[in-house]
């Protein structure tokens, strides 16, 4: 099932919650190799999960966490204005119809990862229709475009820093 929920309404699904956190700390952590926070209950959570962000969540039959993404308007604070500018060239993108989609998720328990992935991909469209959004930008690893081709959202970099593993993409959709 695909669900909408503001963090603000986490507390109403706790077992949703609580693996979509635990399944960002395995991909983004352990898999990735990232340097994010992971809290005592093996949560990965960060500033911007504190900004009100909308969550698009593919939700197991038994209540857990398969995929998820966050989005924020960029007319607040993002992980592109506040850590990746130089990677935008310099540029401050805001606008209430650009909004910034980051930690695109897809847990280990997923039973069919391209389903979870088309149905987030699906999510971020009707996101994008419900508000009347023009573009989405994000932060992402550039092993990720493969995942945006195959599902026709591939999308324009917008700059690129680092090599190997340690090479990190801001594009626009």
């Amino acid at each position: 099932m695909l669900r909408y929920i503001y963090v603000d309404q986490l507390d109403q699904l706790p077992r949703l919650a609580q693996t979509m956190f635990r399944d960002r700390a395995v991909q983004f952590k352990d898999r990735l190799g990232w340097e994010v926070s992971v809290d005592r209950n093996g949560h990965e959570r960060d500033a911007y999960d504190d900004m009100c962000p909308l969550y698009v969540i593919w939700e197991l039959p038994d209540g857990t966490h398969s995929g998820s993404m966050r989005f924020l308007p960029t007319t607040g604070r993002t992980m592109v204005h506040d850590h990746f500018a130089h990677l935008a060239g310099g540029v401050h993108i805001e606008s209430p119809l650009i909004w910034e989609c980051t930690r695109f998720c897809i847990s280990p328990r997923a039973d069919d990862t391209r389903s979870c992935a088309a149905a987030l991909v699906r999510g971020a469209g009707e996101v994008m229709r419900r508000f009347s959004l023009r573009h989405y930008i994000g932060v992402f690893d550039p092993r990720m475009a493969r995942i945006y081709r195959l599902y026709g959202v591939s999308p324009d970099i917008i700059g690129q820093a680092g090599s190997g593993a340690g090479e990190i993409c801001v594009g626009l959709w």
